[in-house]
Parts: C-alpha cells; structure tokens; sequence
C-alpha cells in the first residue's frame, strides 16, 4: 500500500509540475520572483519532450508501481499514458505543443510589460 500511494503521490506531483511549466509564468505576474524557477522548470519539461531526458518523477513513479506490484508506464513516459489521448487526441500533439509554447511566451510577454508598467509608474512617482 506504501508503494502504491508513492505511485499515485507521485503521478500527482507530475501533473502539477507540468501545470506549472504551462502556467507558471502567469503566476509570475502576481509574485515576480517566482519567474526564476518557471525558467528552471520550463527549461526541464521542455528539454525532456525535445531531447527525450528520462524524468525523475517518471522513474520514481515506475519504481514505487512495480514495488507495489503494478505495471509501470509505458516507455513513451508520463505526458504520453495520463495527457495526450485523453486531455486531447493524439494527433493534435503538435499542436498542443506550440499552443503551449505559445502559451509560455504570452506569459513572460506580459510579465515584461507589467515590469516596464510598473518600472515607469515608480520614476514618475519619484
């Protein structure tokens, strides 16, 4: 039971990471410093989509469900078995990867303009 819930703790962790790298530059526009571990995160998930790095969270996933006694994920990894073919269809990926990128750079676009806003807004005020 340990192991399963190392399993099912894990996957949800993952979800949220991959949250965070489509989101976490609008959150960056409420705390500014926080765009700092977006960049690392980013960084991270998109080099594992493009470069095909193993992920850790995958690895501890599959680890913690063949110790319970489970099949593990597949070797097309995490976003391949929990998002892709059930969040969207399978051959929308390419899309849902720019959408993505697009995404993310709306995103820092406008963390940019509210830092330039808010940079002005203070030599007026001084």
């Amino acid at each position: 039971m340990g192991y399963r819930l190392l399993a099912d703790t894990t996957a949800i962790v993952h979800f949220l990471f991959v949250a965070y790298v489509v989101v976490g530059g609008f959150i960056a526009w409420r705390w500014p410093r926080t765009i700092w571990l977006h960049l690392l995160a980013f960084g991270w998930g998109f080099s594992t989509v493009l470069f095909t790095i193993e992920c850790p969270l995958t690895n501890l996933e599959n680890w913690a469900r063949h110790r319970a006694g489970e099949a593990g994920l597949p070797s097309s990894g995490f976003i391949d078995y929990y998002i892709t073919g059930v969040l969207y269809p399978r051959d929308a990926l390419d899309l849902v990867r720019i959408l993505v990128a697009l995404c993310v750079l709306a995103s820092w676009t406008g963390l940019a303009w509210f830092r330039r806003r808010r940079g002005a807004r203070n030599t007026v005020t001084n």
